[in-house]
């Protein structure tokens, strides 16, 4: 019988064990911090980010380069990436950048930059095509040419003050099943208006989420925004908006990812300042590219499925070098389950299950013994699973087989 993660709780008056093969997701020790110990905003950053998430001392990495410009040389920052990469703790699969500058490193954003480490073939200065991440769609048929990234997010915001309620709202995301909506918005802005092409394709494969596609002039108001997509050069509507804890936010434009002093475009900060906790922006022309943006289907399908945000962010965008990805790491909202009591029964609000075939054991104890009740299968996506009939006792899910196609 296979081992079951500890997830024992109390449901009802007849108890429920709900034991399920739990999605991977990255946790705390598996993340590194990086610190610019010149720039006493990253140091009061990461010291907060630290005592938030716990994250191990071990995995912290104090480090001093400029913090006064936009942009590190690539001399500059391949002096900082070795030694970083010489300092990296044993099992770190992601990076936490704690400063809002620079965002960019010579031709890369700065989070492509520590997740390639320096590479031309992630630049375009004539609007063409760039290397490929093999992290998109969770490496789904990724060319041979991909590279596999370790990803990295910026803990940026317009002042200290701002990046700690960013983080404290990463944290408040944990395990909150938000029940809102993903706002996919089109515009009249036809060089922006490419993602699009994209949305009703997304609202009919991912399942189990609350969509809507309304035009730019409707986009306003709306308190229950989980996820927020759309293209232009600035989004009028974006004070009127309320993000419930953990939701991505982007607009598909030229350099978003200009983080500060950024007068031409709005800038992919104004999103976190209006209570998103990620975004994302290119920090050089990127042309209109689909392949250089998030697409939001696959960010939204990730994250639902119980991915941390950087690592749905970082998997819903194919050509990331010129893009930078900015918010809380480690916000999980789809994490673990909820649940509700019905008549007769219960609802359970889980993303925790790998997609399969389970037999629904039952037992008068916790320590058993279990036999087969029932038998059902859960799909990629599947939100709710409704549970009738439950007699009093304790019940897990064991995983017999793969879903059907």
């Amino acid at each position: 019988m296979p081992k079951f993660p500890s997830c024992l709780r109390r449901l009802l008056p007849a108890l429920l064990l709900v034991c399920a093969h739990a999605a991977y997701a990255l946790g705390p020790g598996e993340l590194a911090v990086i610190v610019n110990v010149s720039d006493p905003a990253s140091v009061e950053t990461a010291a907060h980010y630290r005592q938030q998430r716990d994250i191990p001392a071990a995995n912290v990495i104090e480090v001093s380069f400029p913090h006064e410009r936009g942009a590190l040389s690539r001399e500059e920052f391949e002096r900082v990436y070795a030694e970083v990469d010489a300092r990296l703790a044993p099992g770190i699969k992601a990076f936490a950048l704690a400063w809002t500058r620079p965002w960019r490193a010579g031709c890369m954003s700065i989070t492509s930059a520590f997740a390639f480490g320096y590479d031309d073939s992630f630049c375009s200065s004539t609007c063409g095509p760039t290397r490929p991440s093999g992290y998109f769609n969770n490496g789904r048929n990724a060319p041979e040419n991909a590279v596999m990234p370790r990803p990295a997010m910026l803990l940026a915001g317009e002042s200290v003050e701002q990046v700690k309620r960013l983080i404290d709202r990463g944290v408040a995301a944990d395990y909150s099943y938000p029940k809102g909506t993903v706002y996919l918005v089109r515009t009249e802005d036809t060089a922006r208006n490419v993602r699009a092409l994209l949305f009703d394709e997304t609202m009919a494969q991912v399942r189990g989420l609350q969509f809507a596609s309304p035009r730019a002039a409707e986009a306003f108001g709306q308190q229950d925004v989980i996820g927020y997509f759309t293209g232009a050069v600035r989004v009028p509507a974006l004070p009127t908006l309320g993000f419930l804890p953990g939701a991505p936010a982007d607009h598909l434009t030229s350099v978003g990812g200009t983080l500060l002093d950024n007068t031409a475009q709005m800038s992919a900060l104004e999103w976190l300042t209006a209570g998103a906790t990620g975004s994302y922006g290119t920090v050089i022309e990127p042309c209109n590219h689909l392949q250089k943006f998030p697409h939001p289907g696959i960010l939204m399908s990730m994250y639902a499925e119980g991915d941390t945000l950087i690592e749905a962010y970082w998997k819903s965008v194919q050509m990331p070098g010129q893009g930078i990805f900015v918010g809380e790491p480690l916000a999980r909202p789809f994490a673990g389950y909820a649940s509700e009591p019905r008549e007769n029964g219960l609802v359970l609000s889980a993303r925790v299950f790998t997609p399969g075939v389970y037999d629904v054991q039952a037992a008068p104890s916790m320590m058993g013994p279990y036999r087969t009740v029932n038998r059902i299968q859960i799909a990629w996506g599947m939100r709710e699973l409704r549970l009738d009939r439950l007699p009093p006792g304790y019940y897990r899910f064991e995983r017999r087989a793969a879903p059907s196609p």
